[in-house]
């Protein structure tokens, strides 16, 4: 008997890009995946990750059942018993100090609202100040400086690609990327659809990345070297007289404190650090300066860096410098359906926001956006004295393989009393767990993206109900509420559904005061994430105000128009969107302006002879998409990419292999000749090295690749946002036989 053959949409969860998906099923059974032409972000854009969705669905070392650690050995238990141990084990740890539980939250939770919305119940249940995540291993610095400037963590610019006439990428790679910190599927067809109509892109970047082999214009940079070179670039538009605050000119403060803190940092200053000619960076700057509609984008290879808060505040303040900001076709604020904390409140005036209100209890690390630098953890965990991390909580997260120096938070692990891990696969963290909880297949979850429709290059809303739902499977976020059950003392086996009601209303009631009660009515049918969702959605500035604004947005809506819906071009938001004391736009922070210090200091340091920075790739997202077999085939692309001047001085061969030392630290690759390269310059791909014994990557481990991260010291870091340095780093290199 012939199945039946059905259609069903979803978002594809594996990147920022957020692409609509077109799927064909026949009963149970994915057949095909195609983009979605109907889609209203995507338009039918897919890459290779999306089409090889259905590969993880059906992996067969996707972990489906719950896994005890007994006598050093993973075995398969049933739920029951899985958080029967929990329960054993953690509350007696959080009986005798809250801060001795450790959560660490990973990359795919930020794509999983489930995860996401209900990973911040458990924080709060455990109420440790012993948070981390991939954040800093990533994009805080950003986030700081946003909040710095802007007053709320999540106002970030991003390019408006559309109606720009001169895009300059810095340090980002969006053709491989689509987006990073920035949603924008297709980002090569807008790309040459702006060159057609006259535009121009410039890439600067150690690498002569995809997205530079068809820009206008490419600029090789020293790594690290990014706020030399936007420090030259402001002090040029002072210095000739090219700035034009335009329409924002009354909502600015800190100009001249701008002007003041970069004199003497001229471009021929700064030019030796930077690695780019002072006559190219003054004409950068006019070239900014004087284009209709210009953007500067920022992105990773600006924020994993030693001035990774300087470089993304730089990046904005040349922005608004140049009349860009808050501008069509400049760098744009997008206004998210849901969840978007930069409309709360009174329009164009705030709190703004504050770090350090607590440090971590070794290095004395500041908190930054709640959360502690990752490259803490494994310190936390080691020393003894009050506050010690005795437990830990993984979220979706394989820190031994993303944080710098992995090797030695793996061995703080086997020393912990607990660890719990959430996680889809048997990988190079989870090894260490002593309970694992594994996850659900995106088929078979809802989606909603709570963080990317506030960096996306178009505002629009969407969501996905679950394709292929398990129901004897419990969903993600009960996992995570059935260990805060736990953790406050209602246990194991405590009514979730009557727990999840408590905790919505609490919310609800905190926020709508006399209005609370006929809210829950309304959205009483629901339950977990879709009703926090649907809450989001009918509160936010799009949504039909429990019944107040009839065809706004809600859950119902967004069901109806699984293509999603549009709601228009990014438009100017300032004043509405800011939340700093002053009403303004601090282009001028004090911790920013003070940092400028390190930089003059900075500038007699040699610079070193061979450095290595990762690099991005199309076909995996950091660490946890190496094991589905169409993704992983084809030609090796763990290999170092060294310029063929550098391979000649060391004695390497294309192909041959090679050791890559820092101190006694080592990395075995294979030599990929490129002229690509910067020389004095080597990238590795991060999220490699999966070599270690006890998992269970069966397709992975049979090109493990090497861990750029095992090169990297967790000390060092950007000491305002505690982002690790995963770049820029001196190394030296030898050929094996």
């Amino acid at each position: 008997m012939r199945r039946v053959t059905t259609t069903a949409y979803r978002i594809c969860p594996f990147c920022e890009a957020c692409c609509g998906l077109e799927l064909e099923l026949e009963g149970d059974q994915l057949v095909k995946i195609r983009g979605n032409p109907a889609d209203v972000s995507s338009a039918g854009f897919i890459c290779p990750k999306g089409a090889a969705l259905g590969e993880l669905h059906e992996d067969r070392d996707r972990l489906r059942a719950p896994m005890i650690k007994r006598d050093g050995v993973h075995v398969e238990v049933t739920w029951d018993e899985a958080f029967a141990e929990i329960e054993r084990r953690l509350p007696p740890i959080i009986a005798t100090d809250r801060d001795a539980i450790a959560v660490s939250l990973g990359n795919p939770a930020a794509h999983k609202f489930g995860l996401l919305l209900y990973g911040a119940r458990l924080g709060r249940a455990l109420g440790t100040k012993n948070v981390f995540s991939a954040s800093t291993l990533d994009q805080m610095p950003k986030q700081l400086a946003s909040g710095l400037m802007f007053g709320h963590w999540l106002s970030v610019a991003v390019p408006d690609l559309p109606r720009t006439d001169l895009l300059v990428v810095l340090g980002g790679n969006p053709v491989v990327s689509n987006g990073s910190m920035w949603t924008v599927p297709d980002f090569r067809g807008k790309a040459k659809a702006m060159q057609a109509r006259g535009g121009k892109l410039i890439v600067i970047d150690p690498r002569r990345t995809e997205t530079a082999a068809f820009a206008d214009q490419h600029l090789f940079i020293r790594p690290g070297g990014d706020a030399f070179l936007l420090l030259g670039i402001v002090h040029t538009l002072f210095e000739e007289n090219l700035v034009e605050l335009g329409r924002l000119a009354e909502h600015v403060a800190g100009v001249d404190d701008v002007r003041a803190a970069v004199q003497g940092l001229a471009a021929e200053v700064v030019a030796p650090r930077c690695g780019i000619a002072a006559a190219q960076i003054r004409e950068l700057a006019r070239t900014i300066a004087g284009a209709n509609h210009a953007a500067l984008y920022g992105r990773i290879g600006t924020c994993t860096q030693e001035y990774g808060t300087l470089a993304s505040w730089l990046v904005d303040v040349i922005n608004t410098l140049t009349g860009n900001l808050d501008e069509p076709g400049g760098a744009m604020f997008p206004k998210a359906p849901a969840f978007a904390a930069n409309t709360v409140g009174a329009a164009g005036k705030g709190k703004g926001i504050a770090t350090g209100r607590r440090t971590s209890r070794v290095s004395g690390a500041p908190e930054v956006f709640g959360e502690l630098p990752t490259g803490c953890m494994a310190e936390e965990m080691e020393t003894p004295g009050q506050g010690q991390v005795r437990a830990l909580i993984t979220i979706a997260s394989n820190p031994v393989l993303s944080s710098p120096n992995g090797a030695r938070l793996a061995r703080a692990m086997d020393e912990l009393e607990l660890m719990i891990s959430l996680d889809i696969y048997l990988n190079e963290t989870s090894r260490h767990a002593d309970v694992i909880l594994p996850g659900v297949s995106p088929l078979e979850d809802a989606h909603y993206d709570v963080a990317f429709p506030q960096l996306a290059w178009r505002n629009t809303a969407r969501f996905s109900p679950s394709v292929l739902p398990h129901p004897d499977r419990p969903a993600e976020w009960e996992l995570l509420l059935r260990i805060a059950a736990i953790a406050t003392g209602k246990g194991a086996n405590a009514d979730l559904n009557a727990f999840d009601d408590e905790l919505t209303a609490d919310d609800v009631r905190r926020t709508a005061g006399p209005l609370a009660e006929p809210i829950l009515a309304a959205v009483q049918p629901l339950r977990g994430p879709e009703r926090l969702l649907d809450l989001a959605l009918r509160a936010g500035p799009y949504g039909d105000r429990f019944g107040q604004a009839p065809g706004g947005l809600s859950v119902a809506k967004l069901r109806a128009h699984p293509e999603g819906i549009d709601l228009g071009e990014l438009a100017p938001r300032v004043p509405e969107m800011l939340r700093t004391p002053s009403g303004k736009i601090e282009l001028a922070p004090p911790m920013l302006i003070a940092d400028i210090a390190r930089v003059r200091d900075d500038l007699a340091r040699p610079v070193p002879d061979l450095v290595v920075i990762g690099r991005r790739q199309l076909r995996s997202n950091n660490s946890w998409m190496h094991n589905l077999p169409t993704l992983a085939a084809g030609r090796f692309r763990c290999t170092a990419l060294i310029n063929p001047a550098d391979a000649s001085r060391f004695g390497l061969r294309n192909g041959a292999r090679a050791a890559i030392t820092r101190g006694d630290a080592q990395i075995t690759v294979e030599i990929e000749l490129s002229d690509q390269m910067m020389p004095g310059v080597i990238s590795v791909p991060h999220g490699w090295g999966h070599d270690q014994p006890n998992t269970q990557l069966g397709v992975a481990a049979v090109r493990p690749g090497a861990n750029l991260n095992t090169l990297f010291d967790e000390g060092l870091r950007d000491p305002l946002s505690g982002n690790a340095v995963l770049g820029g780093i001196a190394v030296a290199i030898r050929p094996l036989a």
